[in-house]
């Protein structure tokens, strides 16, 4: 069973929102997770779905780990958690509004913040640093950059001088791993490893300045018996193309450049009322909270403890992910906070790319390999605890769901009259509307594009909207609705609108006007509206978009979230732009937009079995808009369009082909699918629809020959925005598809391809022959 943070029938009371996924927060979400703190819904922000743990990113540098062995999977371990995950970048905080602004999401509200984003490269106190370096951190942005090195001295051979600027322990265990990693690609690929040149600059007199004198001797031998050149006493003032500058005036050759020097807190904060330190750093007392603000906590190495100053350093972000996770409890419960103190000395196990290792701890030096083999231990027990395969998260305990009154959070008197109202009986019908000052409030931002056919709409609400058709112009009429399959309302939302708008535009229509029904779970007032804003606002970008006008709508209260739309299209009335699903020929050919598998990846999601990255990347694809499609369709000639939704691809083909009077041959590996999609598949993860949409098998010719294909449940998998799929004459299809990909279409590709009905008499359903 899927954990829930809150019990059924709970609302929440108090959010605890989390900025970033560095290691404390991962423990927090893990402490969470399995004793949950009813009333209390804690929500995740962070840029990237995948955290790398860096305690192992050398190991994966130099070639020991896999991807998947170093990064923590945020989006599993948040629904594991029950927290919600927001795919996002904070960018401020609006402290009277008690909001985090983020970069391409309305601002989210918060009880209690915690931050914990880890540092930020410092690249403007350089000169031409940010332009020809690459910095260590963010560490998604360097892994895509060491990528990109690794195949550009793997595949292009000749001299490649490599400079590390930054002479700390994450310094020089970088470029050792760097090293041995370069290397042993030239060595296997018959290129002698002394192409590549390996220099390491600090401005310290010594490497490796806050440890001991044999641990610093150790490395320095390991670095002259591997040919690094070690430049100590420079301070790099300046970067160029090719070269560095030290504070000397000399010039040093370089073809790449390294940066793991220079970190410090990110721009963002200065504009907030938070303390920092000299670095930019926020400030925290012993309880991990802010002393300028008391509902802001911050760890890991973005916190600087006033009292306990430490080095940066992931031993300690570990380990503050117990006291954090207390504190934030307390902080929402109403209870004290407890200090937390690091302790003085830390055990260092610092890597020298050749699976070996050293020890450092205070005046203790111990090498060898064994340390290595000591080290991986510890670091795969460590992640062992937030794999993403299912099985390595523990269960969570079950049990009766706690009354109302089970909950600690302190409310006041309004607070606890609608907490009683939410969580007892409510009433049906028009009771069951959320309240009309909630609405007025949660919409009152949004705007809705202005069309010149809308006589009364949102501008000027009254009983109903008022449209006028204009001359020559048909109307075109659709409706979905559905339940949130995500915990993000304002991505729901962008997905709700596209899969509303999909059938518009697979008509060939442009569309006009919404009218939006929603379902919202009881709660606080504050909760209520907030959800109803993130919802509403990813709605209207995307209707904004399209030339939609939101025009009105109704709102009630309900066990779970859902949104639909009924959309108004326009045709010209003689109808003869309109793209329907039976105007197939023979000889056409199939092309499909956009990969499937959104079924399988969501059934997969809820049962914390798909992979973080899977999800996002069909999530990028249901917020991408079919209008831009399906006018290249009608363009390249298409005769009949459809969008792919809850039948599947089989169920719309067979949708076309009977009213067309033709069969139809499919590519099955031709198929676009979305990653993750054939795993989760095959592991018998399907949607609760397959079983319907299964019904229709009897149209594939020989459908017992395919039943063991890989790609064969795909055929029935529902789709929620999905894209479009249309014939095309066979003689435009290759401009079509260079077309759709020009405008963002990565994946469309033709599937099949159309043949004279073979099939007698007509009620019989038309042949499906499947090919590879």
């Amino acid at each position: 069973m899927q954990p829930s943070q809150q019990p059924p029938g709970l609302p929440a009371l108090r959010d605890i929102v989390l900025v970033g996924g560095g290691h404390t927060h991962v423990g927090v979400l893990k402490r969470f997770a399995m004793k949950p703190e009813p009333g209390v819904r804690l929500t995740l922000i962070c840029r990237d779905t995948h955290t790398p743990y860096s305690g192992m990113l050398p190991g994966y540098i130099a070639g020991h780990y896999r991807y998947d062995d170093v990064h923590i999977d945020l989006r599993r371990l948040a629904e594991y958690a029950g927290a919600r995950f927001y795919s996002d970048e904070a960018i401020g905080i609006d402290h009277d509004a008690r909001t985090v602004l983020c970069r391409s999401r309305p601002p989210v509200s918060y009880d209690v913040m915690s931050i914990n984003i880890g540092s930020t490269p410092r690249m403007e106190l350089v000169g031409g640093a940010g332009d020809h370096a690459i910095p260590v951190k963010p560490i998604h942005r360097f892994n895509d950059r060491w990528q990109t090195l690794l195949h550009r001295i793997e595949e292009h051979p000749g001299q490649t001088r490599v400079a590390v600027v930054g002479g700390g322990a994450g310094g020089v265990e970088l470029l050792l791993a760097m090293q041995f990693r370069l290397g042993k690609e030239l060595a296997a690929r018959g290129r002698d490893p002394a192409e590549l040149s390996f220099a390491l600059y600090t401005r310290g007199e010594s490497i490796l300045p806050t440890h001991n004198a044999r641990v610093q001797a150790h490395f320095r031998d390991t670095l002259v018996r591997r040919n690094v050149a070690v430049r100590t006493g420079t301070d790099i003032v300046e970067v160029a193309a090719g070269r560095l500058k030290d504070a000397d005036d000399h010039w040093h050759d370089a073809d790449e450049i390294v940066w793991v020097t220079n970190a410090g807190g990110a721009a963002w904060l200065r504009d907030t009322r938070l303390a920092l330190d000299d670095d930019g750093f926020i400030q925290v007392d012993d309880t991990l909270r802010s002393p300028s603000d008391p509902r802001i906590f911050a760890a890991g190495d973005i916190a600087s403890q006033i009292h306990h100053p430490r080095e940066k350093a992931g031993v300690f972000a570990v380990r503050q992910g117990r006291p954090l996770a207390d504190n934030l409890r307390a902080a929402v419960t109403g209870r004290p906070l407890t200090p937390y103190h690091p302790q003085a000395k830390w055990l260092a196990l610092i890597s020298t790319g050749d699976r070996h290792a050293v020890a450092s701890r205070g005046g203790l030096c111990l090498a060898g390999n064994w340390v290595w083999r000591w080290k991986d231990s510890i670091d795969r027990r460590f992640m062992s605890r937030f794999m993403p395969q299912l099985n390595d998260l523990p269960s969570m305990p079950e049990g009766p769901a706690k009354p109302l009154g089970a909950n600690r959070v302190p409310l006041d008197e309004a607070e606890n009259d609608q907490a009683i109202s939410a969580a007892a009986m409510r009433c049906g019908g028009c009771g069951a509307k959320v309240g009309a000052s909630v609405l007025s409030r949660a919409i009152a931002n949004l705007a809705p594009v202005a069309r010149e056919e809308v006589l009364i709409g949102l501008h000027a609400p009254d009983d109903a909207a008022v449209v006028r058709v204009p001359p020559g112009k048909a109307m075109v009429h659709t409706v979905d609705f559905f339940r949130a399959f995500i915990d993000d309302p304002y991505v729901f939302g962008k997905v709700a609108a596209n899969h509303a708008l999909g059938d518009i535009f697979a008509m060939g229509a442009e569309a006009q006007t919404a009218t939006a029904i929603a379902t919202v779970p009881q709660g606080l007032e504050a909760k209520v509206e907030e959800t109803v804003r993130q919802m509403m606002t990813g709605a209207v970008e995307v209707l904004n978009e399209a030339g939609c006008a939101l025009v009105g709508g109704h709102t009630g209260e309900g066990s779970e979230l859902a949104l639909g739309f009924a959309v108004n299209g326009l045709v010209d009335e003689d109808m003869t732009e309109v793209l329907r699903k039976g105007g197939m020929r023979p000889g056409e050919v199939l092309i499909l937009t956009k990969p499937l598998g959104t079924g399988t990846l969501f059934a997969a999601h809820a049962r914390l079995a798909a992979r973080g990255r899977w999800i996002d990347a069909a999530l990028k694809n249901m917020c991408q808009s079919n209008r831009q499609a399906a006018a290249c369709l009608r363009e390249h000639g298409a005769s009949a369009c459809t969008d792919l939704t809850g039948f599947g691809l089989l169920g719309h083909l067979v949708e076309m082909t009977m009213p067309s009077g033709v069969d139809a041959e499919l590519d099955l590996a031709a198929l676009p699918i979305l990653d993750g999609a054939e795993e989760t598949a095959a592991a018998g993860i399907l949607s609760s629809l397959q079983p319907a949409n299964l019904r229709l098998r009897r149209a594939i010719h020989d459908q017992a020959d395919w039943v063991e294909h890989p790609r064969y449940p795909l055929l029935f998998d529902p789709q929620t925005a999905g894209g479009l799929l249309a014939s095309v004459p066979a003689n435009r299809a290759t401009d079509c598809l260079e077309a759709l990909r020009a405008l963002g279409y990565d994946r469309a590709a033709v599937i099949g391809r159309l043949e004279e009905r073979s099939r007698k008499p007509t009620d019989e359903p038309t042949s499906i022959r499947l090919t590879v």
